[in-house]
C-alpha cells in the first residue's frame, strides 16, 4: 500500500474529542486497519481542532490514552460562551465587500485583532496541556494557519522553525473568540478561516482519509469538504468520515464548551466503528 494522508478538520473542543473517538472506534473495529493508517509514511494534516488531534496521533501518544483523557471531567481546557449563529454573522459582516478570498481573510483577520480575548499565554498554556510531547514528531505533520494581516495561508511543519505549541495555538485561534498568536513578526489565526479541512494539502497521496466533525449529505457524505479540495487529490481513493446526527447532538450549540467532550468522544467512537469497513475498502483500492 502506498503512502497516504489523514486529514483532521476543525470543530472546537467537541471536535477534538469526537475525532479522537473516531480513531478509537476504528481501532475497536479493525486494529489492522489502524496499523495501516498509521504506517510510518502517513502524512497528518491538521486544521484548528484537527491540529491538536493530528499532533497527538503523529506523536508517541497512544490512541487509548488520548481518548481516555477526553472522558475525564478535569481538564485544562477553558470554555468560551459563544453564540455560534452570532459569530457566523460577524464573519459575514467582516468579509462584506471583499473582492477576493485574500481580502475576505484580511477582513476576518481584522475581526480577530479587534475582538477582546484572553492573553495569548493563557491560550498557549491550554494548547500545551493537550500534548503529551511538546516538540514536533519525526513524522510528516502539517498544521495550518492564516496571517491576520496579509490573509496569507501558512502551513507549518517540523522544518518551519516554529514551536509546535505555537503552531497549534495559531491553528486553533478562532477569530472573534481566541487571540491571534504571535510567531516571529506576524500574528496568525485559525487555519479554518481558509478551509475547515484544507484537504488539498493531501495532494500527491496514494489514499486520503478526511475526518471532519460536520454533517455530510447522503452516504458517505458530500458537500462539506469543498469540491475543489477533493479535485486537488487527483482521484486518489478517498474516504470522508462525517458526523452523524447523534454526534451533532453531542456537540450541542457550542462546540467550544469543554463539557461536550465526553459525549462527543463516545459519539465519535461509534462513528469510527461504523466507518471501518468503508475506510478499509478505500485503502484496499490503493494497494
Amino acid at each position: 500500500m502506498g503512502k497516504g494522508t489523514i486529514v483532521f478538520a476543525g470543530g472546537g473542543v467537541a471536535g477534538i474529542a469526537w475525532e479522537l473517538g473516531v480513531v478509537h472506534g476504528l481501532l475497536d473495529a479493525d486494529p489492522v486497519l489502524v496499523e495501516k493508517l498509521f504506517a510510518s509514511g502517513t502524512r497528518f494534516v491538521g486544521t484548528s481542532a484537527g491540529s491538536a488531534v493530528a499532533a497527538q496521533l503523529a506523536s508517541s501518544a497512544g490512541i487509548a490514552d488520548s481518548y481516555a483523557a477526553q472522558l475525564e471531567e478535569e481538564t485544562a481546557e477553558i470554555g468560551a460562551d459563544v453564540d455560534m449563529a452570532e459569530l457566523q454573522q460577524r464573519f459575514v459582516d467582516a468579509i462584506e465587500g471583499a473582492r477576493s478570498p485574500t481580502e475576505a481573510l484580511q477582513g476576518i483577520g481584522r475581526l480577530a485583532l479587534e475582538t477582546p480575548s484572553v492573553d495569548e499565554q493563557v491560550r498557549l498554556d491550554v494548547i500545551g496541556a493537550r500534548l503529551a510531547e511538546p516538540g514536533w514528531p519525526e513524522r510528516d505533520l502539517r498544521i495550518t494557519a492564516v496571517d491576520v494581516t496579509t490573509g496569507e495561508f501558512a502551513v507549518f511543519d517540523r522544518t518551519s522553525g516554529v514551536d509546535l505549541v505555537l503552531a497549534i495555538a495559531a491553528s486553533c485561534a478562532v477569530p472573534g473568540v481566541w487571540p491571534p498568536v504571535t510567531i516571529g513578526s506576524a500574528r496568525y489565526m485559525d487555519g479554518g478561516a481558509r478551509s475547515g479541512s484544507n484537504a488539498d494539502l493531501a495532494a500527491g497521496s496514494d489514499w486520503v482519509v478526511v475526518v471532519t466533525p460536520l454533517p455530510g449529505v447522503g452516504d458517505p457524505g458530500v458537500g462539506t469538504v469543498p469540491t475543489a479540495e477533493l479535485e486537488a487529490l487527483g482521484g486518489a481513493p478517498t474516504a470522508i468520515v462525517y458526523a452523524d446526527a447523534a454526534s451533532v447532538a453531542a456537540f450541542g450549540p457550542n462546540p467550544l464548551d469543554p463539557t461536550t467532550r465526553r459525549a462527543s468522544a463516545e459519539a465519535g467512537r461509534a462513528v469510527g466503528r461504523a466507518s471501518a469497513a468503508r475506510i478499509a475498502a478505500v485503502l484496499d483500492q490503493a494497494e
